[in-house]
Protein backbone atom coordinates (compact mmCIF):
# COMPACT_ATOMS: atom_id res chain seq x y z
CA UNK A 1 0.00 0.00 0.00
CA UNK A 2 1.21 4.05 -0.88
CA UNK A 3 2.61 5.64 1.88
CA UNK A 4 -0.29 8.36 1.61
CA UNK A 5 -3.08 5.54 1.48
CA UNK A 6 -1.32 3.94 5.22
CA UNK A 7 -1.90 7.35 7.25
CA UNK A 8 -4.74 8.92 5.88
CA UNK A 9 -6.44 12.00 7.53
CA UNK A 10 -8.57 11.54 10.15
CA UNK A 11 -9.90 15.18 10.88
CA UNK A 12 -10.35 17.93 8.09
CA UNK A 13 -10.61 21.65 9.13
CA UNK A 14 -9.76 24.85 7.78
CA UNK A 15 -5.90 26.22 8.57
CA UNK A 16 -5.74 29.10 6.91
CA UNK A 17 -5.81 32.60 8.10
CA UNK A 18 -8.17 35.16 7.41
CA UNK A 19 -6.70 37.08 4.73
CA UNK A 20 -7.08 34.17 2.61
CA UNK A 21 -10.74 33.91 0.41
CA UNK A 22 -9.97 30.38 -1.07
CA UNK A 23 -7.30 27.66 0.96
CA UNK A 24 -7.13 24.15 -0.30
CA UNK A 25 -6.05 21.41 2.35
CA UNK A 26 -3.10 19.47 2.01
CA UNK A 27 -4.67 15.89 3.03
CA UNK A 28 -5.98 14.48 0.02
CA UNK A 29 -6.38 10.21 0.95
CA UNK A 30 -9.78 10.14 3.25
CA UNK A 31 -10.80 6.92 5.41
CA UNK A 32 -14.58 6.63 5.26
CA UNK A 33 -15.28 7.69 9.01
CA UNK A 34 -13.21 11.20 8.78
CA UNK A 35 -14.49 14.02 10.41
CA UNK A 36 -15.20 17.14 8.12
CA UNK A 37 -14.99 20.25 10.36
CA UNK A 38 -16.64 23.31 8.54
CA UNK A 39 -16.64 26.63 10.86
CA UNK A 40 -19.97 29.34 10.41
CA UNK A 41 -17.79 32.08 8.50
CA UNK A 42 -16.86 28.98 6.02
CA UNK A 43 -17.99 26.44 3.41
CA UNK A 44 -16.59 23.50 2.30
CA UNK A 45 -16.30 21.98 -1.43
CA UNK A 46 -15.62 18.85 -2.52
CA UNK A 47 -13.95 18.01 -5.53
CA UNK A 48 -13.14 14.38 -7.36
CA UNK A 49 -11.80 13.86 -11.30
CA UNK A 50 -11.77 17.44 -11.43
CA UNK A 51 -15.19 17.78 -10.92
CA UNK A 52 -16.51 19.43 -8.12
CA UNK A 53 -19.16 17.46 -5.82
CA UNK A 54 -20.53 18.24 -2.40
CA UNK A 55 -20.94 21.96 -0.66
CA UNK A 56 -20.96 21.60 3.19
CA UNK A 57 -21.96 24.27 5.78
CA UNK A 58 -21.39 25.04 9.27
CA UNK A 59 -21.57 21.70 11.06
CA UNK A 60 -19.03 18.55 11.76
CA UNK A 61 -19.35 15.47 9.11
CA UNK A 62 -18.18 11.95 8.99
CA UNK A 63 -17.29 11.48 5.84
CA UNK A 64 -19.29 8.22 5.21
CA UNK A 65 -20.15 7.60 1.16
CA UNK A 66 -24.04 7.46 2.54
CA UNK A 67 -23.39 11.35 3.52
CA UNK A 68 -21.40 11.77 0.36
CA UNK A 69 -23.91 11.09 -2.48
CA UNK A 70 -22.06 12.36 -5.07
CA UNK A 71 -18.76 10.63 -3.89
CA UNK A 72 -20.33 7.43 -3.30
CA UNK A 73 -20.60 7.38 -7.04
CA UNK A 74 -17.40 7.34 -8.12
CA UNK A 75 -16.13 5.30 -4.83
CA UNK A 76 -15.77 1.33 -5.72
CA UNK A 77 -17.19 -0.10 -1.68
CA UNK A 78 -15.19 -2.18 -0.12
CA UNK A 79 -16.71 -4.70 2.64
CA UNK A 80 -16.74 -2.26 6.10
CA UNK A 81 -16.10 0.89 4.09
CA UNK A 82 -12.90 1.30 5.62
CA UNK A 83 -11.01 1.90 2.01
CA UNK A 84 -9.36 5.44 1.95
CA UNK A 85 -10.77 7.65 -0.84
CA UNK A 86 -9.04 10.01 -2.95
CA UNK A 87 -10.34 13.42 -3.27
CA UNK A 88 -10.06 17.14 -2.76
CA UNK A 89 -11.37 19.48 -0.31
CA UNK A 90 -11.61 23.22 -0.30
CA UNK A 91 -12.62 25.53 2.36
CA UNK A 92 -14.13 28.78 1.39
CA UNK A 93 -13.86 32.12 3.80
CA UNK A 94 -17.14 34.15 3.64
CA UNK A 95 -16.60 36.53 5.78
CA UNK A 96 -16.14 40.25 4.84
CA UNK A 97 -12.72 41.14 4.46
CA UNK A 98 -11.99 45.08 5.14
CA UNK A 99 -9.05 46.77 4.16
CA UNK A 100 -7.85 45.43 1.15
CA UNK A 101 -5.47 47.74 -0.68
CA UNK A 102 -5.87 48.78 -4.17
CA UNK A 103 -3.67 51.93 -6.39
CA UNK A 104 -3.36 52.79 -10.12
CA UNK A 105 -0.45 50.96 -11.70
CA UNK A 106 0.41 54.04 -13.78
CA UNK A 107 0.17 58.06 -13.66
CA UNK A 108 -3.20 59.25 -14.93
CA UNK A 109 -2.10 62.30 -17.02
CA UNK A 110 -4.44 65.14 -18.01
CA UNK A 111 -4.15 69.52 -18.10
CA UNK A 112 -5.11 71.02 -14.60
CA UNK A 113 -8.57 72.97 -15.59
CA UNK A 114 -7.80 75.99 -13.20
CA UNK A 115 -4.49 76.80 -13.75
CA UNK A 116 -4.01 74.98 -17.59
CA UNK A 117 -0.58 73.22 -16.56
CA UNK A 118 -0.35 69.23 -17.30
CA UNK A 119 -0.06 67.05 -14.41
CA UNK A 120 0.45 63.30 -13.25
CA UNK A 121 -1.42 61.68 -10.55
CA UNK A 122 -2.18 58.74 -9.18
CA UNK A 123 -5.03 57.15 -6.82
CA UNK A 124 -5.20 54.69 -4.08
CA UNK A 125 -7.87 53.22 -1.11
CA UNK A 126 -9.44 50.47 0.29
CA UNK A 127 -12.44 47.89 -0.22
CA UNK A 128 -14.10 45.23 1.60
CA UNK A 129 -14.78 42.02 -0.04
CA UNK A 130 -16.86 39.41 0.53
CA UNK A 131 -17.73 35.52 -1.17
CA UNK A 132 -20.86 35.36 -2.31
CA UNK A 133 -20.53 32.18 -4.63
CA UNK A 134 -17.93 30.42 -3.49
CA UNK A 135 -17.97 27.77 -6.39
CA UNK A 136 -18.37 30.04 -9.01
CA UNK A 137 -15.14 31.95 -8.06
CA UNK A 138 -13.31 28.78 -7.21
CA UNK A 139 -14.30 27.10 -10.99
CA UNK A 140 -13.50 30.48 -12.96
CA UNK A 141 -10.53 31.93 -11.13
CA UNK A 142 -8.46 29.75 -8.20
CA UNK A 143 -8.96 26.40 -10.86
CA UNK A 144 -6.38 23.76 -9.58
CA UNK A 145 -4.28 26.38 -7.86
CA UNK A 146 -4.03 25.53 -3.45
CA UNK A 147 -6.06 28.53 -2.75
CA UNK A 148 -6.33 32.66 -2.77
CA UNK A 149 -5.56 35.11 -1.09
CA UNK A 150 -7.07 39.03 -0.98
CA UNK A 151 -3.65 40.43 -3.03
CA UNK A 152 -3.89 37.52 -5.27
CA UNK A 153 -7.75 38.43 -6.29
CA UNK A 154 -6.74 42.05 -6.54
CA UNK A 155 -4.05 41.19 -8.79
CA UNK A 156 -6.32 39.05 -10.75
CA UNK A 157 -9.10 42.03 -10.47
CA UNK A 158 -6.55 44.85 -11.59
CA UNK A 159 -7.63 45.02 -15.31
CA UNK A 160 -11.42 45.90 -13.50
CA UNK A 161 -10.36 48.29 -11.21
CA UNK A 162 -7.74 50.46 -13.89
CA UNK A 163 -10.93 50.25 -16.65
CA UNK A 164 -13.09 51.99 -14.56
CA UNK A 165 -11.52 53.93 -12.16
CA UNK A 166 -8.73 55.96 -14.17
CA UNK A 167 -10.92 57.03 -16.99
CA UNK A 168 -13.90 58.35 -14.41
CA UNK A 169 -11.32 60.37 -11.91
CA UNK A 170 -10.15 62.27 -15.17
CA UNK A 171 -13.33 62.87 -16.77
CA UNK A 172 -14.78 63.98 -13.54
CA UNK A 173 -11.85 66.28 -13.11
CA UNK A 174 -12.72 67.83 -16.39
CA UNK A 175 -16.64 68.05 -16.63
CA UNK A 176 -16.09 69.50 -12.97
CA UNK A 177 -13.41 71.81 -13.55
CA UNK A 178 -12.20 70.62 -9.78
CA UNK A 179 -8.99 72.84 -8.93
CA UNK A 180 -6.12 70.15 -8.14
CA UNK A 181 -5.67 71.55 -4.59
CA UNK A 182 -8.96 71.00 -3.72
CA UNK A 183 -9.33 67.33 -5.62
CA UNK A 184 -9.57 65.58 -1.84
CA UNK A 185 -13.56 67.50 -1.55
CA UNK A 186 -14.64 65.07 -3.62
CA UNK A 187 -13.02 61.92 -2.51
CA UNK A 188 -16.82 60.51 -1.10
CA UNK A 189 -18.35 60.96 -4.63
CA UNK A 190 -15.74 59.37 -6.55
CA UNK A 191 -15.91 56.25 -4.02
CA UNK A 192 -19.92 55.75 -4.25
CA UNK A 193 -20.21 56.50 -8.47
CA UNK A 194 -17.00 53.66 -8.59
CA UNK A 195 -18.63 51.27 -6.10
CA UNK A 196 -21.48 51.04 -8.15
CA UNK A 197 -19.56 50.92 -11.74
CA UNK A 198 -17.29 47.75 -10.33
CA UNK A 199 -20.02 46.03 -8.12
CA UNK A 200 -21.53 44.01 -11.60
CA UNK A 201 -17.43 43.02 -12.38
CA UNK A 202 -16.87 41.29 -9.53
CA UNK A 203 -20.39 39.49 -8.61
CA UNK A 204 -19.47 37.55 -12.22
CA UNK A 205 -16.73 35.99 -10.48
CA UNK A 206 -18.98 35.16 -7.55
CA UNK A 207 -17.09 38.28 -5.17
CA UNK A 208 -19.29 40.77 -3.67
CA UNK A 209 -17.86 44.13 -3.01
CA UNK A 210 -19.53 45.86 0.12
CA UNK A 211 -17.41 49.14 -0.13
CA UNK A 212 -15.37 51.14 -1.66
CA UNK A 213 -13.46 53.71 -0.65
CA UNK A 214 -10.89 56.16 -3.01
CA UNK A 215 -8.56 57.39 0.48
CA UNK A 216 -5.99 59.59 -1.71
CA UNK A 217 -4.89 60.77 -4.93
CA UNK A 218 -1.19 61.23 -5.19
CA UNK A 219 0.31 64.39 -6.16
CA UNK A 220 3.48 64.93 -8.06
CA UNK A 221 4.69 67.04 -4.92
CA UNK A 222 8.67 66.49 -6.60
CA UNK A 223 6.83 68.53 -9.78
CA UNK A 224 8.25 72.32 -9.86
CA UNK A 225 5.70 73.25 -12.10
CA UNK A 226 3.08 72.13 -9.25
CA UNK A 227 4.59 73.31 -6.40
CA UNK A 228 5.02 76.91 -7.62
CA UNK A 229 1.17 76.77 -8.54
CA UNK A 230 0.85 75.23 -5.07
CA UNK A 231 1.98 78.11 -3.89
CA UNK A 232 0.22 80.59 -5.96
CA UNK A 233 -2.93 79.28 -4.92
CA UNK A 234 -2.70 78.89 -1.31
CA UNK A 235 -1.26 82.48 -1.30
CA UNK A 236 -4.55 83.99 -2.48
CA UNK A 237 -6.29 82.80 0.36
CA UNK A 238 -3.38 83.73 2.85
CA UNK A 239 -3.58 87.31 1.56
CA UNK A 240 -7.27 87.56 1.82
CA UNK A 241 -7.30 85.78 5.08
CA UNK A 242 -4.67 88.47 6.61
CA UNK A 243 -6.55 91.62 4.79
CA UNK A 244 -9.66 90.40 6.80
CA UNK A 245 -7.90 89.88 10.13
CA UNK A 246 -6.25 93.64 9.81
CA UNK A 247 -9.61 94.94 8.64
CA UNK A 248 -11.03 93.16 11.95
CA UNK A 249 -7.91 94.50 14.01
CA UNK A 250 -8.40 98.21 12.39
CA UNK A 251 -12.08 97.75 13.65
CA UNK A 252 -11.33 97.05 16.75
CA UNK A 253 -8.89 99.65 17.38
CA UNK A 254 -11.56 102.52 16.18
CA UNK A 255 -14.59 101.16 18.48
CA UNK A 256 -11.69 100.86 21.52
CA UNK A 257 -10.60 104.79 20.49
CA UNK A 258 -14.59 105.28 20.54
CA UNK A 259 -14.90 104.31 23.76
CA UNK A 260 -12.01 105.83 25.46
CA UNK A 261 -13.28 109.16 24.43
CA UNK A 262 -16.83 108.46 25.36
CA UNK A 263 -15.41 107.23 28.85
CA UNK A 264 -13.22 110.29 28.94
CA UNK A 265 -15.91 112.63 28.18
CA UNK A 266 -18.13 111.15 30.53
CA UNK A 267 -15.29 111.59 32.89
CA UNK A 268 -15.36 115.33 32.14
CA UNK A 269 -18.43 115.86 32.22
CA UNK A 270 -19.14 114.37 35.49
CA UNK A 271 -15.91 116.90 36.82
CA UNK A 272 -17.15 119.79 35.51
CA UNK A 273 -20.72 118.84 37.32
CA UNK A 274 -19.27 118.40 40.81
CA UNK A 275 -16.96 121.65 40.15
CA UNK A 276 -20.10 123.67 39.19
CA UNK A 277 -19.67 124.91 35.39
CA UNK A 278 -20.39 124.07 31.94
CA UNK A 279 -18.69 122.92 28.75
CA UNK A 280 -18.87 126.47 27.57
CA UNK A 281 -17.91 127.94 30.11
CA UNK A 282 -14.69 125.75 30.30
CA UNK A 283 -13.98 127.40 26.68
CA UNK A 284 -14.83 130.64 27.09
CA UNK A 285 -11.96 130.15 30.35
CA UNK A 286 -9.46 128.74 27.02
CA UNK A 287 -10.14 131.72 24.79
CA UNK A 288 -10.04 134.17 27.45
CA UNK A 289 -6.18 132.35 28.71
CA UNK A 290 -5.23 132.30 25.13
CA UNK A 291 -6.19 136.22 24.49
CA UNK A 292 -3.98 137.10 27.61
CA UNK A 293 -0.88 134.73 26.88
CA UNK A 294 -0.95 136.65 23.39
CA UNK A 295 -0.67 140.06 25.57
CA UNK A 296 0.76 142.99 23.39
CA UNK A 297 1.36 140.41 20.38
CA UNK A 298 0.22 141.63 16.96
CA UNK A 299 -3.41 143.48 16.72
CA UNK A 300 -3.87 142.48 20.76
CA UNK A 301 -1.89 144.98 21.58
CA UNK A 302 -4.44 147.50 21.78
CA UNK A 303 -6.66 145.31 24.31
CA UNK A 304 -4.49 144.85 27.21
CA UNK A 305 -6.42 142.12 28.58
CA UNK A 306 -4.61 139.90 31.15
CA UNK A 307 -5.12 136.72 32.60
CA UNK A 308 -6.29 138.05 35.82
CA UNK A 309 -9.26 140.25 34.61
CA UNK A 310 -10.46 136.96 33.24
CA UNK A 311 -11.29 135.92 36.90
CA UNK A 312 -14.68 135.19 37.87
CA UNK A 313 -16.30 136.38 34.30
CA UNK A 314 -19.25 134.15 33.60
CA UNK A 315 -21.07 133.44 30.41
CA UNK A 316 -22.77 136.95 29.99
CA UNK A 317 -19.30 138.45 30.27
CA UNK A 318 -17.48 136.06 28.46
CA UNK A 319 -20.38 136.82 25.82
CA UNK A 320 -18.97 140.60 25.54
CA UNK A 321 -15.44 139.58 25.50
CA UNK A 322 -16.06 137.69 22.44
CA UNK A 323 -17.95 139.93 21.22
CA UNK A 324 -14.89 142.60 21.58
CA UNK A 325 -13.02 140.21 19.89
CA UNK A 326 -14.09 139.87 16.79
CA UNK A 327 -14.66 143.20 16.59
CA UNK A 328 -11.08 144.25 17.06
CA UNK A 329 -10.59 141.02 14.33
CA UNK A 330 -12.45 142.19 12.24
CA UNK A 331 -11.07 146.24 12.47
CA UNK A 332 -7.95 144.71 11.78
CA UNK A 333 -8.80 142.58 8.80
CA UNK A 334 -10.90 145.33 6.86
CA UNK A 335 -9.38 147.53 4.07
CA UNK A 336 -9.63 150.53 6.27
CA UNK A 337 -7.72 149.54 8.97
CA UNK A 338 -4.92 149.89 7.57
CA UNK A 339 -2.65 152.39 9.18
CA UNK A 340 -2.22 155.69 7.43
CA UNK A 341 0.22 157.76 6.25
CA UNK A 342 1.39 160.24 9.18
CA UNK A 343 0.32 163.76 8.94
CA UNK A 344 3.54 166.32 9.23
CA UNK A 345 4.33 166.87 12.61
CA UNK A 346 3.10 170.35 13.10
CA UNK A 347 -0.61 169.48 12.08
CA UNK A 348 -0.79 166.05 14.29
CA UNK A 349 -3.26 166.19 17.15
CA UNK A 350 -2.13 166.85 20.71
CA UNK A 351 -1.60 162.70 21.64
CA UNK A 352 -3.97 162.23 24.85
CA UNK A 353 -3.18 160.66 27.76
CA UNK A 354 -4.59 157.58 30.05
CA UNK A 355 -7.17 159.07 32.85
CA UNK A 356 -5.43 156.37 35.75
CA UNK A 357 -1.57 156.34 34.68
CA UNK A 358 -1.14 159.42 32.53
CA UNK A 359 0.51 157.21 29.79
CA UNK A 360 0.72 158.80 26.24
CA UNK A 361 -2.40 156.70 24.17
CA UNK A 362 -1.93 156.25 20.38
CA UNK A 363 -4.68 157.81 18.30
CA UNK A 364 -7.81 155.77 18.59
CA UNK A 365 -6.62 153.28 21.52
CA UNK A 366 -9.39 151.48 22.95
CA UNK A 367 -7.18 150.26 26.09
CA UNK A 368 -3.86 151.51 28.00
CA UNK A 369 -0.55 149.91 26.87
CA UNK A 370 0.97 150.37 30.15
CA UNK A 371 -2.34 149.85 33.04
CA UNK A 372 -4.78 148.09 30.34
CA UNK A 373 -7.56 150.68 31.60
CA UNK A 374 -10.05 151.16 28.78
CA UNK A 375 -10.13 154.25 27.31
CA UNK A 376 -13.62 155.91 27.09
CA UNK A 377 -14.85 157.34 23.83
CA UNK A 378 -14.71 161.01 23.07
CA UNK A 379 -18.49 161.23 23.84
CA UNK A 380 -17.46 160.30 27.12
CA UNK A 381 -14.23 162.60 27.18
CA UNK A 382 -15.76 165.61 29.09
CA UNK A 383 -14.44 166.59 32.67
CA UNK A 384 -16.49 165.12 35.48
CA UNK A 385 -17.09 167.19 38.58
CA UNK A 386 -16.80 165.86 42.08
CA UNK A 387 -20.02 165.12 43.93
CA UNK A 388 -18.49 166.19 47.18
CA UNK A 389 -16.62 168.75 46.70
CA UNK A 390 -17.29 169.65 43.32
CA UNK A 391 -13.97 169.04 41.44
CA UNK A 392 -13.30 169.42 38.30
CA UNK A 393 -12.01 165.60 37.59
CA UNK A 394 -10.56 163.90 34.61
CA UNK A 395 -12.72 161.44 32.62
CA UNK A 396 -12.31 157.87 34.16
CA UNK A 397 -11.47 159.02 37.52
CA UNK A 398 -12.76 156.62 40.12
CA UNK A 399 -12.13 158.94 43.15
CA UNK A 400 -11.91 162.59 43.35
CA UNK A 401 -8.41 164.04 43.44
CA UNK A 402 -9.08 166.29 45.99
CA UNK A 403 -11.14 165.35 48.77
CA UNK A 404 -10.78 161.30 47.72
CA UNK A 405 -14.43 160.24 47.76
CA UNK A 406 -15.53 157.54 45.16
CA UNK A 407 -17.50 158.80 42.26
CA UNK A 408 -20.73 157.34 41.28
CA UNK A 409 -20.17 156.56 37.64
CA UNK A 410 -22.32 154.90 34.51
CA UNK A 411 -21.22 152.39 32.10
CA UNK A 412 -19.77 153.96 29.34
CA UNK A 413 -21.30 150.90 27.02
CA UNK A 414 -24.89 150.84 28.24
CA UNK A 415 -25.25 154.32 30.55
CA UNK A 416 -26.10 151.79 33.76
CA UNK A 417 -25.70 153.12 37.06
CA UNK A 418 -22.38 151.62 38.48
CA UNK A 419 -21.68 151.17 42.05
CA UNK A 420 -18.92 152.69 43.59
CA UNK A 421 -15.76 150.22 43.02
CA UNK A 422 -17.20 148.12 40.59
CA UNK A 423 -14.76 146.79 38.04
CA UNK A 424 -17.51 145.70 35.53
CA UNK A 425 -20.63 146.51 34.42
CA UNK A 426 -23.43 144.46 35.67
CA UNK A 427 -26.16 145.17 33.02
CA UNK A 428 -24.05 144.46 29.79
CA UNK A 429 -20.37 143.63 31.34
CA UNK A 430 -18.15 146.14 29.84
CA UNK A 431 -14.93 146.97 32.43
CA UNK A 432 -14.75 149.78 33.62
Amino acid sequence: MPQDLQNPAQVIKYEGDNQTFIWKHPAEDFFSGTQLIVHESQEAVFFMNGQALDSFGAGRYTMETQNIPMVSKFLHRVTGDTTPFHCEIYFINKTEQMAIKWGTDTKMEYVEPTFGFPIQIGACGEMNLRIEDGRKLLIKVVGTEHGITQQALVQKMRAFLMTKVKPYIVTLIREKAINIFQIDEHLEEMSHVLHKRLLQDFLDYGVSMERFFVTTILKPEDDKNYRRFKEIHFRQYADIAEAKLRQQVGVIDQQTAAQRMVIEAQGLAQKRSLEGYTYQDERGFDVAERIASNEAVGQFTNMGVGLGMITGIGNSVGTTVGGMMSNTVQNAMSPGSQPRQAAPQENAPQAAACAKCGSQLPENAKFCLNCGEKVPSKAASASVACPKCGAQLPPGAKFCLECGSPLLLKCPNCGKELQAGAKFCLECGTKI
